[in-house]
């Protein structure tokens, strides 16, 4: 089972979410000893990773390589909608991108 990601306010309350039911994700992110990715390296698979605004800028930096590797149309689909949850988080006020693990 893959991730679920989530688009949510300072709150905890979910404003928007996009599922990895196939862990597409999991072959696209970075390992987490990945010393070039160090925002994407600490997804964890298992866990609940959360992001702030102030991260975007590093997350979406480091985002296009993960843009890069996605190859189907499934795998495009999922990304860009991360990428887009990431874009709110960076220019809206107390939202937050947590990827949810299994």
């Amino acid at each position: 089972m893959g991730l679920e990601i989530v688009r949510q306010t300072e709150w905890g309350a979910q404003v928007d979410s996009v599922g990895d039911p196939r862990n597409q994700l999991g072959m696209l992110l970075p390992q987490l000893d990945d010393e070039n990715h160090p925002i994407l390296a600490g997804i964890d698979p298992y866990e609940n990773t959360i992001f702030n605004g102030i991260q975007m800028h590093r997350f979406l930096l480091e985002w296009k390589d993960v843009t890069a590797k996605a190859s189907t149309v499934e795998e495009r689909e999922l990304v860009t909608k991360i990428e887009e949850f990431a874009l709110r988080c960076r220019d809206e006020v107390h939202l937050y991108i947590r990827f949810i693990g299994d």
